[in-house]
C-alpha cells in the first residue's frame, strides 16, 4: 500500500506538494516518515541516483528524480517495487505538464498543494485490485527494477552518507565486477593455453622417443 507521497525540488529540498494522511492509515507513524522524507530531500543533489529504494524496517522509501524534481512515496515493504515506480512516473508526467515552468521560481513550501487531488486519485487506482492484477502491463522500461539501487534509510540519514556517494559506490562495485570478470577470463585463457602446451610437449616427446626407438 502507498502510505505517503511527497514531491520536492532537488536544488534546495523545498517541498512542492504532498499527500494528506488518510483516515484509514491507523498505526502508521505519518509524522515520523514525513520527517525522514524531509531529511532525505535535503541530502539530494544533482549527482543523486535518478531512482532509488531505501529500506526502513517494514517500509520502503522509493524515489524518482526527473528534471530537478524528486517524487517520493513510502510503501509497505510488501508493495511491488514495479508498482511504486510506475506510480511515481505517473505523478512525474502529470506534475511536469502542469507545473514545470513554475518549479524554479516558487519560494513557499507546498506551493502546489492542489496537486494532492491528482495524487489521491492516482493512488486509489494503484490500490485497486484490478490494477494490481494488471501489473504485467506496466511500461516495459520499468520492468527491470532489480537494477534500481537499494540502500538503508538509516545509513543515509543517521550516518550522513550522501546519495551521490551511494551512487558512486554502486558504480565502483559495477566496475570491480567487470574487472573481476575480465581477470577471470584472462586466467581461464592462460590455463587453457598451459594445458594445450603441456599436451603438445607430451606428444612431441612421445614422437621423438618412438622415432629414436625405431632407429635403434
Amino acid at each position: 500500500m502507498i502510505l505517503l507521497t511527497m514531491i520536492a525540488r532537488v536544488a534546495d529540498g523545498l517541498l512542492l506538494t504532498g499527500s494528506v494522511q488518510d483516515s484509514d492509515q491507523a498505526g502508521f507513524d505519518y509524522a515520523h516518515y514525513q520527517n525522514q522524507a524531509k531529511q532525505l530531500f535535503r541530502k539530494l543533489s544533482a549527482q543523486s541516483p535518478d531512482r532509488c529504494t531505501l529500506e526502513a524496517n517494514n517500509k520502503n522509501f522509493h524515489f524518482l528524480i526527473a528534471e530537478g524534481v524528486c517524487y517520493l512515496c513510502v510503501c509497505d515493504a510488501s508493495f511491488p517495487k514495479k508498482m511504486a515506480f510506475a506510480f511515481l512516473q505517473d505523478l512525474q508526467s502529470e506534475f511536469h505538464d502542469q507545473y514545470s515552468r513554475r518549479v524554479p521560481t516558487v519560494m513557499r513550501p507546498y506551493s502546489f498543494i492542489e496537486f494532492d487531488t491528482f495524487i489521491q486519485k492516482k493512488k486509489k487506482s494503484y490500490i485497486d485490485s484490478r490494477a494490481r492484477r494488471n501489473l504485467g502491463s506496466i511500461n516495459n522500461e520499468l520492468q527491470d527494477v532489480q537494477r534500481i539501487m537499494v540502500a538503508n534509510i538509516e545509513e543515509v540519514l543517521q550516518r550522513g552518507e550522501a546519495l551521490s556517494a551511494l551512487d558512486t559506490k554502486a558504480s565502483n562495485l559495477s566496475s570491480m565486477s567487470k574487472k573481476y570478470r575480465s581477470d577471470a577470463k584472462y586466467l581461464n585463457t592462460r590455463s587453457t593455453y598451459a594445458k594445450v602446451a603441456a599436451v603438445s610437449v607430451f606428444f612431441i616427446t612421445l614422437i621423438i622417443y618412438v622415432r629414436f626407438w625405431w632407429l635403434i
